[in-house]
């Protein structure tokens, strides 16, 4: 049975069985588990773990909340969504008889947009990747600090950004000044 701990900072680490030596006061297995087990958070505490993943890869399509309507609320899309965690619930689908391939016309590719061809695909007005993007284009680039501050993500979260857009053909560079701490920008 698939178990779940979180640590203090709100960090939830799933497990396809609870390992050995894991504290039980945080560890939970079910829905009914988390509710007692945040039954004395605070209701802020609860948003803050749905924010911490909210909009993570592999958790794209959640979007951050400010609050929730009641804790009930909350402990329930939290457990819906963590159950992405443990690999096994993915794969529970029954396997589906594939049709006959019917001859098709062959495709042709769509032409991209302008911005695609530079390699910087186009971002959402407002979203945390248009804000890191706007950073990194200023003259003196935008510091580590600066883009977790601005994004609310984790060090390693931006670097991984940052690693990306430089995989999609966007010049970024990556420069430590003696002394200075590291800064980003776009060559």
């Amino acid at each position: 049975m698939p178990a779940f701990t979180i640590d203090n900072d709100n960090n939830i680490t799933g497990f396809t069985q609870l390992p050995t030596g894991a504290d039980p006061a945080q560890s939970f297995d079910s829905e009914k588990a988390l509710t007692k087990l945040t039954s004395e958070w605070q209701v802020s505490r609860l948003v803050d773990t749905w924010n911490s993943f909210a909009g993570v890869a592999s958790f794209d399509d959640l979007k951050p909340v400010v609050k929730f309507k009641d804790r009930a609320t909350a402990v329930s899309r939290i457990w819906k969504a963590i159950q992405r965690l443990i690999p096994e619930a993915a794969q529970q689908v029954a396997p589906v008889a594939r049709k006959k391939a019917v001859a098709k016309k062959p495709r042709t590719k769509a032409k991209k947009p302008a911005a695609a061809k530079r390699g910087a695909s186009p971002a959402r007005e407002g979203s945390k990747k248009a804000i890191v993007l706007d950073l990194i284009r200023r003259k003196q680039g935008a510091t580590l600090a600066e883009i977790m501050e601005a994004t609310g993500w984790q060090a390693h979260s931006v670097r991984g950004f940052i690693s990306g857009t430089k995989a999609r053909g966007v010049s970024v560079e990556s420069i430590r000044v003696e002394g200075r701490v590291r800064t980003y920008r776009i060559a």
